[in-house]
């Protein structure tokens, strides 16, 4: 079925054309690269995987939860609207809230890739090229992924968030090589990063889980590209350089901010937009989610050296100032074992099915060859 026909609300268009602007940079130093990238690069090389082969999508997905989400997530939850529901209509709220994170993610992967390309285009040193070039091919199976999810799991999609699309639209159009990183690497990565963790960290549901580990294997080697590549040039950036880019730090920030409220979904449910809105603001739970979205993505900012003032104000008035003192390094290594840990699961449970069906083929009698 096209994916035109999945869609719960209006697309707009097909195509989307943000038009390019900056240079694309080439580099004929061929020898020279920092080791740390370098070793990136190699790490990015080694953990290449397929979606088709490493991931069970023969895990069947409950329609009317697809992600184990608990009532207490849904915005509409101690409102006058949650009484009136009947459970098949709670089922129904569920597939379209897990449809519309699902979504947005394909979206941002989408996004990803084009930025990562974008990188490969634009930054000045070839070591840098070599490893968004990996990234790039990340990206593209991220997107896959969460496509064949949504298409076959779910079967709906939504339209990209208005903030989201206007955040990736400011760090295309931007013609400085280091606002890809900027924007997708720090802030939208930063900020799927910590969704997907949550939602990883909380369901019961094998098949999306085993998607979200994976994909943030992947992530935590982008995240860190990112912090290695600013870091070197922001030492390089005069104050006001600096203060810039913070601008565009505390815009993105709150453009995230305001993304996660899934009034889409309600509005689909017949609640006028200002009445959706409310709910999602009074929501306990979702105030929780939206501060910790911020987890990854506040120390990131600090450790690249964007920490100015006006960006730590505005860190304080959401709530989120003291997370940059958060072990970023720790939480990615957290993140590459439990990826790990999952593929060793699933591999001693094939070894020991093999093991079960020599032993039932030995019990039987099969004879020697």
């Amino acid at each position: 079925m096209p994916t035109h026909d999945l869609y719960a609300m209006d697309h707009g268009a097909a195509l989307w054309q943000v038009p390019a602007t900056g240079a694309a940079r080439f580099n004929w130093e061929y020898d020279d690269g920092r080791e740390r990238l370098l070793a990136l690069y190699q790490k990015g090389k080694d953990k290449q995987w397929d979606g088709h082969k490493r991931i069970d999508w023969a895990l069947e997905v409950d329609p009317d939860d697809p992600l184990g989400t608990p009532d207490e997530a849904l915005s509409l939850y101690g409102t006058p609207h949650w009484s009136k529901l009947t459970d098949q209509d709670k089922g129904e709220l569920r597939k379209h809230y897990a449809s519309w994170q699902f979504s947005q993610f394909l979206h941002g992967e989408q996004g990803a890739m084009i930025c990562a390309a974008r990188i490969v285009e634009s930054v000045p040193d070839l070591d840098a090229k070599f490893y968004s070039a990996t990234q790039t091919m990340d990206e593209a199976r991220h997107a896959e992924i969460y496509g064949r999810f949504l298409h076959e799991k779910i079967g709906m999609l939504y339209p990209i968030n208005d903030n989201l699309q206007s955040l990736l639209g400011d760090t295309l159009r931007d013609s400085r090589w280091d606002m890809p990183y900027l924007g997708m690497q720090v802030l939208i990565e930063g900020l799927a990063l910590a969704a997907f963790g949550m939602i990883r960290d909380t369901t019961d549901k094998p098949l999306p889980k085993q998607i979200l580990s994976y994909v943030m294997q992947d992530e935590a080697r982008h995240v860190a590209f990112g912090r290695m590549a600013l870091r070197d040039h922001y030492r390089q950036l005069s104050d006001a350089e600096l203060r810039e880019r913070e601008e565009f730090v505390i815009e993105g920030c709150y453009l995230m901010r305001d993304r996660l409220r899934g009034v889409e979904v309600l509005e689909n449910f017949g609640i006028p937009k200002a009445e959706a809105e409310q709910y999602s603001e009074q929501s306990e739970f979702l105030a929780l989610f939206r501060k910790l979205l911020f987890s990854r993505i506040v120390p990131c900012v600090k450790d690249i050296g964007l920490w100015g003032k006006r960006l730590q104000q505005a860190y304080a008035d959401m709530g989120v100032f003291e997370m940059g003192d958060s072990n970023l390094d720790l939480l990615m290594a957290q993140d590459e074992e439990i990826a790990e840990k999952l593929d060793e699961e699933r591999f001693a449970a094939e070894e020991a099915e093999r093991v079960a069906e020599v032993a039932r083929a030995v019990e039987a009698g099969v004879p020697e060859s």
